[in-house]
């Protein structure tokens, strides 16, 4: 796996960059701006691009914007956005074409590499991977606009879990249920949210945008 990292801080830059080496992950180009990223993304075509969402000049949003522009120019390229703060309006403008090859990890939460790793392996296969406390911000902020009100605890609980890139295999051992119990979650989130089957419609995407975008 091949990444490109963003990172104003040179420390912070550094140590992911010697972390990463030691699992075996190729660090194409380690850049401290946003301009730089993109030019490097470019050169190299990484499978994922690591970015932090405040980047010079301003320390804004020069990250997120880098990170929508590639997702645009390079659709091949996973973005993981890696930030101190929960920034719903952001995360709602990355996501918004669509969950597939996206991340957003808050910095002071990562504490296990090998998590770390497997989230980059999870977006540079085309799946997802949000902090839970992410999805908890996005999915408070619009339960009432997009008819999640009507689920039930468990049943937001399995749809977070769906918005951090988990398989239904994966949530039920996080709640330690069986696999058959958490179909039966999946089913009843699509039909109280209106989202029959569609040979061209993947619900289960369909399900974590309803949310995502509505925070846009």
């Amino acid at each position: 796996m091949r990444v490109v990292i963003a990172e104003d801080s040179a420390l912070l830059r550094d140590g992911l960059v010697q972390l990463l080496g030691m699992r075996g992950v190729e660090v194409a180009a380690a850049v401290g701006d946003a301009e730089t990223l993109v030019a490097a993304v470019a050169e190299h075509r990484p499978d994922v691009a690591v970015v932090d969402i405040r980047l010079p000049p301003t320390r804004t949003d020069e990250g997120v914007r880098a990170a929508v522009r590639l997702r645009a120019d390079h659709p091949g390229t996973g973005v993981l956005l890696l930030s101190q703060y929960v920034e719903t309006t952001y995360a709602a403008q990355l996501l918004a074409d669509g969950p597939a090859g996206v991340g957003y990890l808050l910095k002071e939460r990562v504490v296990d590499i090998g998590e770390f790793v497997g989230a980059l392996e999870r977006v540079a296969a085309g799946g997802t991977a949000l902090d839970p406390e992410v999805v908890s911000q996005l999915l408070g902020a619009s339960r009432r606009r997009s008819g999640l009100d009507t689920l039930t605890p468990r049943e937001r609980e399995v749809l977070a879990l769906m918005a951090e890139g988990r398989t239904n295999h994966a949530i039920a051992e996080a709640f330690t249920v069986s696999q058959r119990a958490v179909e039966k979650h999946v089913a009843n989130i699509f039909t109280k949210l209106d989202l029959t089957y569609s040979d061209t419609g993947n619900r289960r995407v369909l399900a974590v945008l309803r949310y995502l975008r509505s925070t846009a």
